[in-house]
């Protein structure tokens, strides 16, 4: 699996949706003011399906803007909490490549930080 994002949300990204720097991505396949859905996985197995459009602003450039407030919301997304989408090739279902994504928040367990899915 190859890492394609990853961060540490915002309030902004749970309520508006999350917002990905374009330059982090590479090529996109539309340009800016179009509109594209993008299926993504999570861990349960569990299609979801996020409204995407590239956006611009003066202070921060071409970001992608990803619509997963139901996403968000389901799994009651808090700041601080880390979200990675994923690329996986799959060989051995079908051709081309599946997008897959984690988040994790951070607790406190027996006096250590760890992270632990957020399901």
């Amino acid at each position: 699996m190859t890492t394609l994002f990853s961060k540490l949300l915002t309030k902004a990204d749970i309520e508006n949706g999350l917002s990905i720097p374009a330059s982090t991505l590479g090529p996109l396949p539309f340009r800016e003011g179009q509109a594209m859905n993008m299926h993504v996985h999570d861990g349960n197995g569990h299609e979801w399906i996020f409204s995407c459009s590239i956006k611009g602003d003066e202070s921060v450039g071409r970001f992608l803007s990803v619509g997963w407030i139901e996403f968000a919301r389901e799994r009651n997304l808090q700041v601080d909490d880390n979200v990675t989408i994923l690329e996986e090739v799959m060989n051995n279902r079908a051709t081309g490549t599946w997008i897959k994504i984690e988040v994790k928040r951070k607790i406190r367990l027996f006096g250590k930080d760890i992270w632990a899915d957020v399901k």
